[in-house]
């Protein structure tokens, strides 16, 4: 669940490679390791320079450290469910002093505001479960579950003022079998978004991500060209 900066956007190239991301995290970080392993496996051309944490014992942050990645604890005090004011400050700080040029918001709790978009204009990546715009917010495979949806998913976007608003880049779909529950529907979005995040990654890595209004679009011409190089 995220809030970020409204821009009206032209059409606008976001030259993206090379990637060094830096990954915000307050759990687990399952999909950060999907990033890292993409990245190792070669399927994405970027480098993680840093993983930060508003949870000091955060699994993301020792995940981080076994494989040789820097990895803080960064406070973002007082707030509980935001990032704003002095906090917004040392992580913009942190990120920096590592050199990140693209944020990878994982698992991330709490609500970006203007000043770290305003750092990172257009670089600033979220994944979200669900098929946006439909059901935004918190536990959406929840949701789409007691909604009665048929299909459910994720989507990787850009991050704008609005809640899991920003333009779509890649969207991963699953069935939501008869007998499901929230744990296995969840469960079967988690494996889709392992994927989908490193693709929307690799696509911005390759210099053929722009921003048409509220639309993504993709040079496949220019993708397909990096792929042979």
């Amino acid at each position: 669940m995220i809030k970020a900066l409204n821009t009206k956007r032209p059409m606008e190239n976001i030259r993206s490679h090379p990637l060094r991301i830096g990954i915000l995290g307050s759990g687990k970080g399952s999909n950060a390791q999907s990033i890292i392993d993409a990245i190792g496996q070669g399927t994405l051309r970027a480098e993680v320079v840093c993983v930060l944490s508003d949870v000091e014992d955060a699994g993301i942050l020792e995940r981080a450290r076994r494989q040789g990645i820097p990895a803080r604890f960064v406070s973002a005090a007082p707030f509980k469910t935001k990032l704003e004011g002095e906090a917004e400050k040392r992580y913009i700080g942190t990120l920096a002093e590592f050199g990140a040029n693209t944020v990878v918001l994982a698992g991330f709790m709490r609500i970006v505001k203007t000043g770290l978009l305003k750092a990172f204009p257009n670089r600033i990546l979220n994944i979200h479960p669900a098929l946006l715009p439909a059901f935004p917010g918190m536990a959406s495979w929840k949701q789409a579950l007691d909604y009665g949806a048929k299909v459910a998913g994720c989507t990787v976007h850009l991050v704008d003022d609005g809640m899991d608003t920003g333009p779509i880049i890649v969207q991963k779909a699953v069935p939501v079998l008869e007998d499901d529950t929230p744990e296995t529907l969840h469960a079967r979005i988690q494996v889709q978004e392992h994927i989908a995040y490193p693709e929307a990654l690799a696509l911005m890595a390759a210099d053929c991500v722009s921003v048409r209004g509220r639309r993504i679009v993709i040079d496949r011409a220019k993708l397909e060209q990096g792929a042979r190089t």
